[in-house]
């Protein structure tokens, strides 16, 4: 779908950007994180534009963050577009692997879009990488701003997948800031996940 019909279908974003996100989950207790292209920027310092806001946390943890959001805000779980509300008669989301869309009520704007992290007796799961399985310290970090992120050569994993312009132009960007625990951590994961993957050449190894 172009814009237009997203729109006209799902209702209009005007998505929080990150100090908004602080300011929604203060005082939840349990780990959350951003992750997509806010965690590239908070690593790299280089702005770049973006469409919305990607918060996660683990799927033991969702029960608690309904509970912390109250009556105030209208969470639906969104799987491959379809949508459901994420309430006491629907407490699960459709798939543990889907997302979390947030906003006030059926009037307003959504501003969150949560992709779930599922959990493995609380650690935190790769979604691409099933043996990479971690505390959400290790796969994590806190930037300046104290807000936690995804740690940025997992960002990239992520974005390999899809292999966008917007995805190789934070590679360029990230690559020569990493350190050589996580470039050694990329390239076998893309070896792992994305065997042959052409930014293995991009990155001339």
């Amino acid at each position: 779908m172009d814009d237009a019909e997203f729109f006209r279908w799902y209702g209009e974003w005007q998505p929080l950007d990150p100090t908004g996100l602080a300011d929604l989950m203060r005082g939840f207790e349990r780990p959350w994180w951003i992750v997509g292209g806010w965690s590239i920027e908070a690593f790299t310092g280089a702005p770049r534009e973006h469409e919305d806001v990607d918060l996660s946390l683990l799927a033991c943890d969702l029960p608690a963050f309904r509970e912390h959001l109250g009556a105030g805000w209208t969470p639906w779980s969104n799987h491959g577009g379809t949508l459901r509300p994420l309430s006491d008669r629907f407490p699960e989301p459709l798939d543990v692997e889907s997302q979390v869309w947030l906003r006030r009520d059926a009037q307003s704007p959504w501003v969150v879009d949560l992709p779930i992290t599922p959990d493995r007796d609380g650690l935190w799961t790769n979604k691409r990488w099933a043996d990479h399985v971690v505390p959400v310290e290790e796969a994590t970090w806190v930037a300046a701003d104290g807000i936690r992120y995804v740690r940025p050569e997992i960002a990239l994993l992520y974005k390999a997948a899809l292999d966008r312009e917007k995805d190789r132009r934070d590679l360029d960007l990230t690559w020569p800031l990493l350190d050589e625990r996580a470039r050694t951590w990329l390239l076998d994961a893309l070896h792992a996940v994305h065997p042959g993957h052409a930014w293995l050449a991009r990155l001339a190894i």
